[in-house]
């Protein structure tokens, strides 16, 4: 809110009342919670799921033994930030070099509050499967599978078709 409504709401008696100088779509971006008709509206943060993370100077191997079965590993800093990221190929890599050396540089990000019809559209139309997803700072959400989203969006339609069904009868 702004610093005036912040003292508003402080002279009508509120007492814990803050600033958040970000503003709004930060605080949505970070996937904080908000209210009004926006609010239930299915979004890529709610759909991301933790995935496995490593370090610049990893060893490709390492990242490998994260990655697991899963077949991805986020590259982020200390402090959670996405640098990169590892998948198919890259992780077939000699065991020995280190992460920096083959990762994907600056991977493709959505922030937890993108609309999600219109990031699955792209999705499909780009041909891929997954997504890293990060708040506004860049620290790392987790990685959003379009499947996910694509099952999400057809049980949406699916109960707005059931609910349009019943008003009419």
């Amino acid at each position: 809110m702004s610093p005036r409504a912040a003292c508003r709401l402080e002279s009508l008696g509120f007492i814990a009342v803050y600033d958040y100088a970000a503003g709004k779509t930060d605080w949505t971006g970070s996937g904080l919670p908000t209210g009004g008709t926006q609010a239930d509206m299915p979004r890529p943060g709610r759909l991301a799921r933790e995935t496995p993370t490593c370090r610049l100077t990893d060893t490709v191997a390492t990242a490998r033994e994260r990655a697991g079965d899963g077949g991805a590993c986020i590259v982020t800093s200390d402090n959670g930030i996405v640098l990169g990221r590892l998948r198919g190929k890259t992780l077939e890599h000699d065991g020995a070099l280190s992460v920096a050396d083959v990762m994907e540089a600056g991977p493709t990000t959505v922030r937890y509050d993108e609309f999600l019809p219109d990031l699955v559209d792209r999705m499909q139309k780009a041909g891929v499967g997954s997504i890293v997803v990060t708040k506004p700072s860049g620290e790392l959400v987790g990685l959003m599978q379009r499947s996910d989203a694509e099952e999400l969006l057809a049980e949406v339609h699916r109960e707005h078709h059931d609910h349009d069904d019943h008003d009419a009868g």
